[in-house]
């Protein structure tokens, strides 16, 4: 079973930065293409940014130019530069693999204060 654990949420001023991290626990990671998804209260989870087992990317719109997606494949972990943070960008990020089937990680905390 593969399982994902996130790092690196915390709290950040406006215009402030935050690089998160994601663990993957299998070698299936090489393949897998790696997603971020975040969960504001009250919404529902919205796509964020992904990136192929080939290094190919795409981002939402709310998050391009300011947020870069990448992954280290000999450590098995995919990260989430996030620069000129909002306040909108509060929320809670998840980690997802796909590669047939798909995992979830337990999501970790964002606030940007203003």
């Amino acid at each position: 079973q593969v399982q994902l654990v996130e790092s690196g949420g915390g709290l950040v001023q406006a215009g402030g930065s935050l690089k998160l991290s994601c663990a993957a626990s299998r070698i299936i990671f090489v393949i897998a293409t790696m997603e971020w998804y975040r969960q504001a209260p009250g919404k529902q989870r919205e796509f964020v940014a992904k990136i192929t087992g080939g290094g190919s990317t795409n981002y939402a719109d709310s998050v391009k130019g300011r947020f870069t997606i990448s992954r280290e494949n000999a450590k098995n972990s995919v990260y989430l530069q996030m620069n000129s943070l909002k306040p909108d960008d509060t929320a809670v990020y998840y980690c997802r693999a796909v590669w047939g089937s798909d995992a979830w990680g337990q999501g970790t905390q964002v606030t940007v204060s203003s």
